[in-house]
């Protein structure tokens, strides 16, 4: 490992004695379908099957596990397309803490849903992550609550960690992983655990091609911002990535690949149809990859992340008419 990171592998294995009990262990998954597809073997881990369908519950309920109690009758706030939302929406609940959700105006309705269901409230506030975070930080401010970083805080980052944790756990023969990223939190964090227990696998992210601030920012040689994205990738879409995990992705991973809409659009069809398994847009890109050939030098087997399943009805069907 690369020098000091900010969050280690024991950081990791502690998040994970935390979540035991509150997080799912998801599946590990093949389809035969998808290994001719590929050409190599895919074990896929199934984090749309996650509590609230989606693994930021892991980063959610590690942060505020690791609050003064006191803190946390404060109340929390996060700023969320709606995954990150729905995951801190269910930590409080479980805590019994008030949350406070910053959402976009074109947040989609199961995302809005699912945050409703938990009691948290809900602001609306424009429509991109820019503007939804610096109201959620005023929020925070006026009101003594806690921010909660939906991927730039070491907590958020050692929680999701807990995926890579469980899949070389339970495929500990992996050769390569390939991870969505948004801010980066979640590639971050697995590339750390994957990293320290074999320095030779390899760790790539996943993003948009109209969305790919973390691998702007790796060729750039530090943090960038780009124009916000209409991907149908809404999890995907952060203008700038986190400054934790770009610091830990600069010293860990191996690259970034970038996926079109189409392809992603493909990935949701194709496990729908041969694996009888939904995920959402954002929770398919690291399958886009693998099915449009995106891997360099393709090892013998591959672990792909999903994500999410929070899909929203109305984009799904455009994806199924093959309108996108």
């Amino acid at each position: 490992m690369k020098g000091a990171l900010p969050v280690t592998p024991d950081d990791v294995a502690a998040a994970h004695r935390r979540l035991h009990g509150i997080c799912h262990r998801t599946m590990m998954f093949t389809c035969s379908a998808l290994d001719s597809e590929a050409g190599f073997r895919t074990v896929l881990k199934g984090e749309n099957f996650q509590r609230v369908g989606a693994f930021k519950i892991r980063g959610a309920y590690n942060f505020l596990s690791r609050m003064t109690p006191e803190d946390r009758a404060q109340g929390v706030v996060a700023a969320s397309s709606g995954n990150h939302g729905q995951g801190v929406a269910r930590a409080a609940k479980l805590f019994g803490a008030p949350a406070t959700i910053v959402v976009p105006e074109d947040i989609l309705p199961a995302k809005r849903e699912g945050i409703e269901r938990d009691g948290a409230r809900i602001v609306v506030s424009g429509r991109t992550s820019d503007v939804r975070l610096a109201e959620a930080e005023k929020i925070a401010t006026t009101t003594g609550a806690t921010f909660v970083h939906a991927f730039d805080h070491p907590w958020i980052v050692e929680g999701q960690a807990t995926t890579g944790k469980e899949m070389l756990e339970d495929a500990p023969h992996l050769d390569a992983i390939l991870v969505p990223v948004g801010g980066g939190g979640l590639v971050a964090g697995i590339a750390v655990w994957a990293k320290a227990r074999n320095p030779r696998l390899r760790v790539y992210g996943v993003e948009p091609d109209t969305a790919d601030s973390m691998r702007r920012s790796l060729e750039a040689g530090h943090p960038v911002t780009i124009e916000p994205s209409d991907s149908i990738a809404d999890g995907l879409r952060p203008t700038t990535p986190g400054h934790i995990p770009y610091q830990i992705c600069a010293a860990l991973l191996d690259g970034v690949l970038t996926v079109s809409d189409a392809e992603i659009a493909e990935a949701v069809r194709f496990l729908l149809a041969r694996a009888k398994v939904l995920v959402e847009p954002s929770g398919a890109a690291a399958l886009a990859a693998v099915l449009a050939h995106k891997l360099p030098d393709p090892p013998a087997t591959v672990g792909a992340v999903l994500t999410g399943g929070n899909a929203d009805f109305d984009i799904l069907a455009r994806i199924l008419k093959r309108e996108i």
